[in-house]
């Protein structure tokens, strides 16, 4: 049962899934950085420096708090701005791995159009070549 087990662990698939899912791990934070460090702050001044991940509904009287944190502390929140600032994560990776996967299949395409090598003749071929260019010379 464990020979079986280490088999399976190191196919091919396996470990290519573990390693893709590390990268999009790695690949997720840095587009939740790039949205929250530098695209939703652009957002924000162009709004009047609106902060997003700070934008909420109390769902009780008891939430009088001006900020998230506090907030949900107070009582239940609907934190709709965090919620936006998350889609905009979602759209931003969706449209990456678009334009990864676009990217692939023109590769994909080009390598598909060019032209194959001839096939290398065979031996008979190759003889017969060279018995015509003696018969020539002679």
């Amino acid at each position: 049962m464990l020979q079986e087990f280490k088999e399976f662990a190191m196919k091919g698939n396996v470990v290519d899934l573990a390693v893709g899912v590390i990268i999009g791990a790695a690949f997720g934070a840095i587009v939740t950085s790039m949205v929250g460090d530098i695209i939703m702050p652009i957002i924000g001044a162009i709004t009047g420096g609106l902060d997003f991940s700070n934008y909420f509904t109390g769902l009780s009287k008891s939430v009088t708090a001006t900020n998230l944190a506090d907030a949900k502390k107070q009582g239940a929140v609907l934190a709709w701005g965090n919620f936006l600032t998350l889609t905009l994560n979602f759209l931003i990776v969706a449209f990456v791995l678009f334009i990864v996967i676009r990217l692939m299949n023109q590769l994909k395409r080009k390598e598909a159009a060019a032209p194959a090598a001839p096939p290398k003749p065979t031996p008979e071929v190759e003889l017969l070549t060279e018995i015509r260019d003696l018969l020539k010379k002679a």
